[in-house]
């Protein structure tokens, strides 16, 4: 919370500030506002940082870490902020059936923390004091028959799952095929043509962007509940 206000935060998990997945989180984060929330961007390919060193200094008995990644390195101070936040969301495009890398290190270093291995009533003690907004945004050149078909849901719900678990709530908005390149014609390929793609991105982007200002909002909107 910052200043009475829930505090929402949104995570680029892609290595372009303005394409995308990009778009769609500064989409969210503009639902969030209009929902009365304080909101941050973050663009994590800025940060040199890697994924869980396993020092499991977060699991030790009466650990000090309180829920932020122990490891003192450039994402630190994002973590921080992290622990103070109403809403995250969370966006990546989907490289080989799986988000990016550097989606994932920070995923590890953002919920693991916060996880507990101590259960009680066969669920985790989870270090948190409030249940926190989540979701996840996942762009992806294919098609959305083609994504179901190869099985990107069941991989790709895994996280949303796990937010939930960690964080209370979480929820997944998908995003298919985007438009991927300035200029098709310089790269090889018959899988797609420029006209067809760019056709579905006029056609169908502008509700893509919708659905993520809807998200934010709505996400903010439950945040403000809670801090009734």
């Amino acid at each position: 919370m910052k200043d009475g206000k829930p505090f929402a935060m949104f995570f680029n998990g892609s290595p372009r500030k303005n394409r995308n997945t990009a778009k769609m989180l500064e989409a969210a984060a503009e639902g969030a506002r209009e929902a009365g929330a304080e909101t941050e961007i973050v663009n994590l390919y800025d940060f040199p940082f890697a994924g869980c060193k396993s020092c499991f200094a977060c699991k030790l008995k009466n650990a000090t870490t309180n829920g932020v990644c122990a490891l003192r390195d450039g994402l630190r101070p994002v973590l921080e902020r992290s622990r103070q936040a109403d809403v995250l969301v969370l966006g990546s495009p989907v490289y080989f059936s799986y988000p990016t890398g550097v989606y994932r290190a920070f995923f590890e270093r953002l919920a693991f923390p916060v996880y507990s291995y101590r259960y009680e009533d066969g669920k985790p003690c989870v270090v948190r004091d409030k249940v926190v907004e989540t979701a996840n945004i996942f762009t992806m050149n294919c098609p959305k028959e083609m994504m179901e078909k190869i099985g990107y849901p069941a991989i790709l719900e895994a996280n949303t799952d796990a937010l939930r678990t960690i964080f209370g709530a979480s929820e997944t908005l998908y995003v298919c095929n985007t438009y991927q390149f300035a200029d098709y014609s310089r790269y090889d390929m018959t899988l797609f043509t420029e006209e067809e793609k760019r056709a579905w991105r006029d056609a169908h982007f502008p509700a893509d962007l919708a659905a993520a200002r809807a998200l934010g909002r709505r996400l903010a909107g439950r945040a403000c509940e809670r801090l009734v």
